[in-house]
């Protein structure tokens, strides 16, 4: 992949927003199969507990790929990117204000001064991360319901498009319903703002300042990725609780404790951390992709920006 050198010029706000979100998109359309994955490998162990109720079949997965093996084999290989327009759509809501706005943030937090410590980088993340959520939380839920879903031939489909599942949850549920997991999700944007930009920010700068890396593409990538391992292991025990809980059919839960709570009394401890893998491949992946794609994007943005704004 060929860059932009390090830019002269800082990016605008509007530059970062439409820069992250351009971004997350781009990086969701190449890692969404193992997102699918992953809600599959979250959902199996409710699966499994309605199927002995008589409340419908279970598909057994085992491990990432063997999830995606058995998708493609039994509801085809479009499964695997069931809920994609509303993910998308929520990268274009979501990233661009938890990941376009960080920076302008943490400026706010820090009164423009040139030393930011870690706590105004997780004051900064946890912000950015919360006004994400509720901004763009139905197109979450929307994600979700449709990831979950089985395309099983003679299966009962709760929703059939983006459009009617939108539609279904809001006559169904109510427009609260939209909202539904808006705690939990809070909860896991909170530490996946905080864990996922503060250790890439913290790294890129230890990397910039202690080797001999400039602030490109190697850059970009060792710190992606460490950004992504350290995200997987701390969100993912809230990631399954929210995942669990904006799947549920109305009344299955009183809450997001009382979802936790059955979890670990019907499943032990473990279940906090099912679809581990599929998760840390595709944040890991996702991190490289949009952290990598973001950068050369503001520089781009930038660059065109301003020889625009040069033009006499």
């Amino acid at each position: 992949m060929v860059g932009f050198g390090p830019a002269d010029v800082p990016p605008s706000a509007a530059v970062k927003c439409v820069g992250a979100g351009a971004a997350g998109c781009f990086a969701d359309l190449l890692t969404f199969p193992l997102d699918t994955a992953k809600v599959r490998l979250q959902i199996q162990g409710e699966v499994k507990i309605l199927a002995a109720a008589g409340k419908g079949s279970a598909v057994k997965y085992r491990g990432v790929f063997g999830t995606i093996i058995t998708m493609v084999r039994t509801e085809g290989p479009r499964s695997l990117y069931s809920g994609l327009v509303a993910g998308l759509q929520r990268q274009m809501s979501f990233a661009s204000v938890r990941i376009g706005l960080y920076d302008s943030v943490k400026q706010f937090y820090t009164k423009g001064s040139d030393h930011v410590s870690i706590g105004s980088r997780l004051l900064a993340g946890s912000t950015t991360g919360a006004m994400a959520v509720a901004f763009a939380q139905p197109t979450d839920v929307v994600k979700v319901r449709l990831q979950a879903q089985g395309r099983t031939p003679g299966q009962a489909r709760r929703y059939c498009s983006t459009i009617d599942a939108y539609k279904t949850i809001a006559k169904e549920e109510g427009i609260r319903g939209l909202w539904k997991g808006t705690a939990p999700n809070i909860a896991r944007n909170a530490i996946v703002n905080c864990t996922e930009l503060v250790t890439y920010d913290f790294i890129k700068d230890t990397l910039l300042k202690s080797t001999p890396l400039t602030d490109n593409l190697p850059c970009h990538f060792v710190s992606a990725f460490g950004a992504g391992l350290c995200t997987t292991v701390t969100a993912s025990p809230v990631d399954v609780v929210k995942t669990r809980y904006m799947n549920a059919a109305l009344g299955q839960y009183s809450s997001v404790l009382n979802c936790a709570a059955a979890m670990m009394t019907k499943e032990g401890p473990l279940a906090f951390y099912k679809g581990f893998m599929p998760s840390f491949l595709r944040l890991g992946s996702w991190n490289v992709v949009m952290f990598v794609t973001y950068e050369q994007l503001k520089r781009a943005l930038t660059a065109a920006n301003h020889n625009f704004t040069v033009i006499p």
